[in-house]
């Protein structure tokens, strides 16, 4: 007979990805236990601006390769389940509270660096019409809450009447209600190490001290989750290591206490999901913008990252921003694995899974991975696409090392032209000539063949201790 801590599944992590999990096993009748603080330290879920960005995500990278066009296939079947799933949660039938905005607009202003904003802006268009997905181009003029400097004018916009958002301390807690509702264990704590005999997971050693008992354990614990895959040096040897996507974000009320209807925001640029506004209701606004890949999580924002998030905000958007106030900085730690994939599957160690590594589009991802997710830990079957990302794996790099400088530079070179960088007639050339041969050179010493993706790779030019991960990891494979 099962004891008191001992459980069918244990998943670690309360964020959205876990919490999606755990819900949908829950309902397949199995003992679930729910592993993570209530107050959730470190995570990207209660820092996201909660898009639903299918489409808004889209880059001319993303669908150049036959990973990243997988990636964006599994985004699609998710937007195509969220009325469903919020439909289903038993703690409520009211979406009032959930849904925060009414479509999203992707407007292309002359701020951004034409090499990157105009051919992801293209690509964002392409997609929509290869899906056949409902978009209407339409004038800037037109969208009312819309007032940026002129200096910052959009030329183009569209708008994608499918792809929502949502607020994300609602849904957290309407899933975490949910799962409890149904019998589900809500453990206040942290996992320190993972236990296992003859090859087999079989427990979690929480901080407190206590274990708990199951042959199948999840980490979803996204940056966090490598702390515990540590502490089993022989499996996390042959998956690629997280780090964190740190993003900084603020919540600021509106000076006329009005707010857009709709999402607004740039495509994906200068190495972040480019610059984002979601109305949050009562005369709130969610700004966001931001991305810096870290060896470890943070929790406080460093100043410079927020004064040019909150200048980019009234500058790119709405001038009358300036005088809103500041309610409160928000700091997330997405999950990033060293070669940019997703972690979805089970690792070199029998019962002991991940679902982790989305990066930007967890919460976009959550009701379609949790739906395969539970089918895999099931013995289900399930959408054979799902083992592109199987942890245990060699870095996938699907574009060539003079590829990847080439996009280094031009999101380096849009970072300058975002922040209004003023540079005499002929230097451009320069600078792009310098830093091409300041990044072949670091990453020829770095491995002769393995190169990071353009974020992790100006990372770690910046942060020895991400560069030393990076060494480690292409020196392990290689064995």
């Amino acid at each position: 007979m099962k004891g008191r801590d001992t459980f069918d599944v244990i998943v670690v992590g309360n964020g959205i990805l876990g919490l999606s999990l755990a819900l949908t096993l829950i309902r397949k009748k199995l003992k679930v236990a729910l592993v993570g603080e209530t107050d959730r330290p470190w995570s990207a879920s209660t820092a996201a601006g909660a898009m639903l960005g299918c489409y808004g995500e889209v880059t001319s990278s993303l669908l150049g390769n036959e990973y990243g066009r997988m990636k964006h296939e599994f985004a699609v079947r998710a937007l195509k389940l969220w009325d469903d799933w919020l439909d289903k949660l038993e703690y409520t039938q009211d979406h009032t509270d959930i849904i925060t905005a009414n479509g999203t607009i992707v407007i292309l202003n002359t701020i951004g660096y034409s090499k990157v904003d105009d051919v992801n802006f293209k690509a964002i268009r392409d997609s929509l019409k290869n899906h056949d997905e409902k978009f209407e181009d339409i004038d800037p003029i037109d969208i009312e809450w819309l007032d940026p400097y002129a200096l910052s004018r959009p030329g183009k916009a569209i708008y994608i009447p499918n792809e929502h958002a949502v607020n994300p301390t609602v849904i957290l807690q309407r899933l975490e209600k949910s799962f409890l509702l149904l019998g589900g264990a809500l453990i206040n704590e942290f996992g320190v190490k993972i236990e296992s005999n003859a090859g087999q997971a079989d427990a979690l050693v929480l901080n407190s001290g206590k274990r708990l008992i199951s042959n199948k354990i999840v980490l979803a614990a996204g940056v966090k989750s490598q702390d515990l895959l540590n502490t089993l040096p022989e499996i996390a040897v042959s998956i690629p290591k997280l780090v964190s996507g740190r993003g900084v974000s603020a919540l600021v009320s509106t000076a006329d206490g009005s707010i857009p209807e709709n999402v607004i925001r740039t495509p994906n640029r200068a190495f972040a999901c480019g610059l984002h506004i979601v109305p949050r209701g009562k005369g709130e606004v969610y700004i966001g913008a931001t991305n810096a890949i870290a060896p470890r999580v943070a929790q406080n924002p460093k100043t410079g990252n927020v004064v040019s998030l909150l200048e980019s905000s009234y500058r790119q958007i709405r001038r009358d921003l300036q005088n809103g106030h500041l309610h409160r900085i928000l700091t997330g730690n997405r999950p990033v694995s060293l070669d940019g994939y997703p972690l979805i599957g089970e690792t070199g160690l029998k019962g002991l899974w991940m679902m982790t590594g989305t990066y930007r589009d967890g919460l976009t991802l959550s009701p379609y991975l949790a739906q395969e997710m539970a089918k895999l830990i099931c013995g289900e079957s399930t959408d054979p696409d799902i083992k592109i990302f199987s942890p245990v794996r060699t870095p996938i790099q699907p574009y060539t090392r003079q590829e990847i400088i080439k996009e280094t530079v031009e999101h380096t070179l849009a970072t300058g032209y975002e922040t209004d960088w003023r540079i005499p007639g002929g230097w451009h050339e320069v600078i792009e000539s310098d830093m091409y041969s300041l990044y072949e050179k670091f990453t020829n010493e770095l491995h002769p063949s393995f190169t990071p993706p353009p974020d992790i790779l100006i990372a770690a030019t910046k942060h020895m201790s991400i560069r030393k991960i990076l060494y480690k990891y292409y020196a392990n494979i290689t064995k």
